[in-house]
């Protein structure tokens, strides 16, 4: 009895002994594979993407989108969504890499990109998904995604998106409209759908079913997940369809009971362009695009990077507004706590806005930024301080412009339509709720002045429609005035040091605040300490800006020794005295000063006035002889585009030059040659300065009949001569005031641009078949305008698969795709004060073409004189006021 007792005792123990040691065993068995991938993570031959790949851990999970274990939805705040990006191996460095480097950095959560099992990229947070490959339609990839999310992330993030590579997400609004939302609830967010006329019937879906597109993008509470994830793999034994978007919702409405989202709203929260590969290659300022959380398709990696820049420049707009409106809170609060405004602390010792404006703390001028918009925030002292209206209607009219009435600029068309389209996204923000909606139909009419100090102020008159869809529907026309302050922001200057010299870097300029009724901005530069006592002097007058700046580029243009040269090129008919006063300042500014500019003439054979003229040149040319002092003898009539075009194919200037086209009547000065260099850009950019114009120094009432009394004390009848500047200063700046010039913003004459650009074949050059005065400068105008307009056809080119920005070329200098179409060559466009017409007499030839005629009687008349002397001479001249009744009347009541 005692020995069957012991026996049974021994075989117990070594039962449970051998169980331990089985334990044992099975333990190390278990955990050999994860040591071994260990060991071979830690051995630095061994590539990480591979370790990641063999890891199939939860920790490697988290190693693969970079979040720490610790890491929770309840103590974190970047653990709102996990967006999983379906892509495939193909597209990995191209559209996979564009979503990574653009919204993919800025969700408010973690990214992961799901491709096939043997998918690699280095730098992209990739999850290779076992047995999966990239065929289509990706239905077992979507399912296994999904499965991924759950087994690894779902305790980690409260919501988990669902997205193609060829959508954009704007993620400050995805964020918003998540954070709206009850995440522990079942939740299918997506744009809803039924398939299309062709899928009818086909889907096996019941009349109450539907599904969430993929494209635009679908979302998922961590509860619908948290249901459908387990039974994925019934879910892939049991597909209707070919559709995985359709077989996903079919799933969530089996197995979470949750249909997609019947909402109307998304399909501009989510929103889908149906323009296919060209989707997005247009204009982006529309309704759609501002309004949606995410936008498909983007097929091409470049629109993804330019739909990212776009959407960069909203935000940057919408927090500058922000602070705009906090600064205007504070202002208040401080006025209703009676603190002065003098001072600059809310409390004792509690500074709240940093003096120094050259510290990263500084949060601009309080005074300025917290003021309250108002149209009467500029207040004037004097006369000449008032800011005259223009009139929008069908036309501009505006009463000090050189053409009273005119069409309404591109530029001022696209202002418009931005505050408008603004206007109405906030009368419209919670239209939803009061069961209305206010539609923008036409702009009546409207007023608009803009101080260059201030900004722009509007008062438009607008046609809108008001629809009430809930309780009693009514639609009704009705007319709102709306009364707008676009302000400026404050002077910005910035300096740019890599690989530019100081004189062509400093640039400065008053900005336009994008929002409406907002205040001035300002923006500080740092490492300009030198010119902050200048840049507050500049805020009386804008004009000094240039000076100044001019001044200090001036000072650097002599030390940089490999400025690009400036050819002149003047075409030239007789007018030997005024030639000869064009040399004397071309002798004394551009030879002696710049030392970098030469002269090339083209004139056509005179034989009184050529040989006077040749020996001028060849005298300068003695004189000076490292400089290129050329000149061609053309003979027939006279044709501006012929003398250019010989001119610009002569081996007298190289493709490095700089050509400048320039009238024989210009006088210039060093800063005119500081900004052409600093403004003509190769291959990229041309300079077309608009020169202030002389007026005629003789009283505009030498035009009155002798009989006319008003006209008894002037000299009406003194001939004009040529202004004695013999001795005069061409480095002393010519005098700018509304007396005596204009600024001639219709002229187009005067041209800075490379010869390399200008021999362009599709540029065309200049048109030699214009004989006479003028014309050839508005066609070479067009031209340009029409190589840019090509140029925008690069998007096109992108769009069609025809060109592949980012495609690199072969070790030869070749590529696979054609060459882009044609680089264009932007117009830049500005007053330049250093470049003045001298007035000279106009002779309009009637043989000319009316065209030409016409815009030489238009010149003509412009140098009569200022508004303010005509208006004079008008007031003052029964004559005048006579004759201008009597033309009223012949036209008559129209």
């Amino acid at each position: 009895m005692t020995v069957v007792s012991m026996t049974q005792r021994k075989k117990l123990l070594y039962g449970i002994f051998g169980i331990i040691v089985g334990l044992c065993l099975g333990a190390m068995l278990r955990n050999y594979r994860t040591l071994e991938i260990v060991s071979m993570c830690n051995n630095k031959n061994t590539a990480k993407q591979k370790c990641k790949l063999s890891m199939g851990s939860g920790f490697a999970a988290l190693e693969i989108i970079g979040l720490e274990p610790s890491e929770l939805p309840t103590n974190s705040q970047n653990n709102l969504v996990f967006v999983g990006v379906m892509t495939a191996k193909d597209f990995l460095q191209g559209r996979a890499r564009a979503v990574y480097e653009t919204w993919g950095k800025r969700v408010p959560g973690k990214i992961a990109f799901f491709s096939s099992q043997d998918s690699v990229a280095p730098d992209l947070p990739l999850v290779a998904l076992k047995g999966v490959d990239d065929r289509y339609p990706p239905q077992k990839k979507s399912f296994m995604m999904l499965h991924y999310m759950y087994e690894h992330y779902i305790d980690r993030f409260e919501w988990f998106a669902r997205a193609d590579d060829d959508v954009y997400i704007r993620t400050d609004r995805l964020e918003t409209f998540l954070r709206s939302i009850d995440s522990s609830k079942p939740q299918f967010i997506g744009q809803a759908g039924r398939g299309n006329s062709e899928d009818f019937g086909l889907l096996s879906l019941e009349y109450d079913e539907n599904f969430c597109m993929g494209g635009p993008g679908v979302i998922m509470s961590r509860e619908t997940l948290r249901r459908v994830a387990p039974h994925i793999s019934t879910c892939l034994k049991n597909l209707y369809s070919t559709h995985e978007d359709v077989e996903v919702g079919r799933c969530v409405q089996k197995f979470a009971g949750i249909p997609c989202t019947w909402n109307y709203e998304m399909q501009s929260i989510l929103h889908h362009n149906s323009s296919g590969n060209r989707a997005f290659s247009g204009i982006l300022k529309s309704k759609e695009v501002h309004s949606a959380i995410t936008l498909h398709p983007v097929k091409k990696p470049a629109f993804m990077y330019r739909l990212h820049a776009y959407m960069l420049g909203l935000q940057a707009q919408e927090l500058r507004q922000e602070a705009l409106l906090l600064h205007r809170d504070i202002a208040q609060m401080t006025e209703l706590l009676q603190i002065p405004r003098i001072n600059k602390n809310l409390a004792p010792g509690v500074p709240i806005f940093p003096d120094d404006e050259s510290s990263s703390d500084y949060l601009g001028d309080h005074n300025v930024l917290g003021a309250m918009p108002d149209l009467n925030r500029h207040r004037p002292r004097k006369l000449d301080e008032v800011v005259e209206w223009d009139f929008i209607a069908k036309s501009m009219y505006s009463a000090m412009h050189p053409n009273p009435k005119r069409r309404i600029e591109s530029s001022l068309k696209e202002g418009l339509t931005d505050v408008i389209r603004e206007i109405m996204e906030h009368i419209n923000n919670f239209s939803r709720q009061r069961g209305r909606v206010i539609e923008f139909r036409e702009l009546l009419y409207g007023y608009s002045r803009v101080n260059s100090l201030y900004g722009q102020d509007l008062i438009l008159d607008l046609l809108l429609v008001y629809k009430k869809y809930r309780g009693k529907k009514m639609t009704v026309p009705v007319r709102r005035h709306l009364y707008i302050q676009r302000s400026f922001t404050e002077i910005c200057v910035r300096e740019i040091t890599d690989g530019v010299v100081p004189s062509q870097a400093v640039t400065s300029s008053p900005r336009v605040s994008p929002n409406t009724d907002t205040a001035r901005h300002f923006t500080n530069a740092t490492g300009l300490d030198r010119f902050s006592h200048r840049v507050k002097s500049l805020l009386n007058g804008l004009e000094r800006l240039t000076d100044t700046f001019s001044n200090s580029g001036q000072q650097g243009a002599s030390s940089n020794r490999h400025r690009d040269r400036i050819v002149f090129v003047i075409p030239l008919s007789g007018r030997s005295e005024t030639f000869m006063r064009f040399l004397r300042n071309f002798e004394e500014v551009a030879l002696r000063q710049d030392g970098a500019t030469d002269l090339l003439v083209s004139m056509y054979v005179d034989p009184v006035e050529t040989p006077m003229i040749v020996a001028l040149l060849d005298n300068l040319k003695a004189r000076y002889p490292a400089a290129r002092i050329n000149y061609l003898q053309l003979y027939g009539n006279f044709s501006r585009g012929i003398a250019l075009d010989r001119a610009i194919k002569s081996p007298h200037c190289v493709p490095d030059d700089i050509l400048f086209l320039i009238d024989v009547d210009i006088v210039f000065t060093v800063q005119s040659l500081d900004r052409i260099r600093m403004n003509v850009i190769r291959h990229h950019q041309i300079y077309l300065p608009i020169v202030f114009s002389e007026y005629d120094p003789r009283p505009p009432s030498r035009f009155l009949a002798p009989d006319d009394p008003s006209a008894a004390t002037t000299e009406r009848y003194k001939p004009l001569a040529e202004p004695s500047d013999r001795h005069r200063n061409f480095s002393v700046p010519y005098r700018i005031t509304n007396d005596n010039g204009y600024f001639r913003q219709f002229g187009y004459g005067l041209v800075g641009i490379y010869k390399a650009d200008l021999l362009r074949p599709d540029l065309k050059g200049f048109n030699t078949d214009i004989t006479g005065w003028g014309l050839e400068d508005v066609k070479f105008l067009e031209n340009v305008l029409a190589l840019n307009q090509r140029g925008n056809q690069r998007l096109q080119a992108i769009a069609d698969g025809r060109w592949d920005p980012f495609e690199a070329p072969a070790p030869d200098g070749s590529s696979t795709t054609p060459p882009p179409p044609s680089e264009e060559l932007a117009i830049f466009r500005a007053p330049d004060p250093s470049l003045v017409h001298i007035f000279h007499p106009i002779h309009c030839d009637t043989n000319l073409e009316e065209a030409q005629y016409k815009m030489c009687l238009g010149t003509m008349a412009n140098t009569i004189g200022s508004y303010d002397a005509l208006h004079e001479l008008y007031l003052k001249s029964p004559q005048l006021q006579l004759f201008a009744r009597q033309q009223s009347k012949s036209r008559g009541p129209g």
